[in-house]
């Protein structure tokens, strides 16, 4: 399938038919690449916990960062059989 580029402000842009945006499962955002003279378009990664740092600093100016449970009691396991590595 062969596509124009259209002039887009100071850019050129390409117009996707939407059944391969479907097929691709693409959405308002795209990650582009470029590898061996070839454009690639692809959906998003998802990125495992991005954000967390942005959350964990949050909570730690709420003060929201202390362990729910203070007090752990010890069993016979903990005494007799646990050894740190």
């Amino acid at each position: 399938m062969k596509a124009l580029l259209v002039p887009i402000g100071n850019s050129r842009g390409v117009r996707i038919p939407k059944p391969l945006i479907e097929q691709c499962g693409l959405t308002d955002e795209v990650d582009l690449e470029v590898q061996d003279g070839t454009i690639l378009i692809r959906a998003p990664r998802v990125r495992p916990r991005a954000g967390w740092t942005k959350a964990f600093a949050c909570m730690a100016r709420e003060g929201d960062d202390k362990l729910a449970e203070t007090h752990f009691p010890s069993t016979p396991w903990d005494k007799d059989e646990w050894a740190w590595p």
